[in-house]
């Protein structure tokens, strides 16, 4: 999330990624970092037992979202 908000406060479009475990303290930490509306996508958690494959198909899934989310402006 600091990097995403550092981004935006420079003008460079970011999108911040994660799981979905990480919603809350995603929000929680872009309105501590003054940045509430800053740009996010969430895949399925867990993510870090996944294969290749499954890794590959999380992030062909979330693609469109975060061109979209990069594009919005």
């Amino acid at each position: 999330m600091h990097d995403s908000c550092w981004f935006e406060a420079e003008g460079t479009p970011a999108v911040f990624v994660a799981s979905d475990e990480f919603r809350d303290a995603a929000r929680v930490q872009s309105e501590a970092l003054g940045m509430p509306d800053v740009a996010r996508v969430f895949v399925p958690h867990p993510i870090q037992d996944r294969t290749d494959a499954e890794m590959t198909a999380l992030a062909d899934g979330a693609l469109d979202a975060v061109i979209a989310a990069l594009t919005a402006r």
